[in-house]
């Protein structure tokens, strides 16, 4: 069997590309998706073109490193386009919102409820119960908020 694998290379790389890809799907973590890839590649490019052994080994080497870079250089695209996540920033996700205080703010500085939570807020101005607000940013665990103009909520 092996020998019938080295007398066709072709058939040598397309077996360790499927054996690569088989040994990424058992949790790798991409690591060796790309070789496998690569080996599948110089399996055909041996078929078509018959390479001696020290071609083949400089074409999947060549083709791993393409592969992995390109997988690199696509992933960091698809990540600028995707917009920040606010996912588990219970804050972030709260910029923005229409509040109204039940408390006044001394100093400005108080607390506000946001739904079965209390946070704290600060506001660059002392304000009394029942101003509506709106959260213009997150610090840490504090709210900044703004009054916001009387309107029908």
């Amino acid at each position: 069997m092996a020998s019938e694998l080295f007398a066709n290379p072709a058939w040598l790389w397309l077996t360790l590309g499927g054996i690569l890809l088989a040994a990424e799907m058992l949790g790798a973590s991409g690591y060796l998706l790309w070789s496998g890839v690569a080996a599948v590649l110089v399996s055909l490019l041996v078929w078509l073109v018959p390479l001696p052994w020290e071609w083949q080994g400089l074409c999947f080497a060549i083709l791993t490193i393409l592969s992995a870079l390109w997988w690199y250089s696509w992933l960091r695209g698809r990540d600028r386009q995707r917009p920040p996540s606010s996912l588990n920033q219970r804050g972030s996700q709260l910029i923005g919102s229409a509040l109204r205080l039940e408390e006044a703010l001394h100093d400005g500085v108080g607390h506000i409820r946001v739904g079965d939570s209390s946070w704290r807020v600060q506001a660059t101005e002392n304000l009394p119960a029942g101003t509506p607000v709106t959260v213009v940013a997150v610090e840490g665990i504090t709210l900044r908020i703004v009054r916001r103009e009387a309107d029908n909520d």
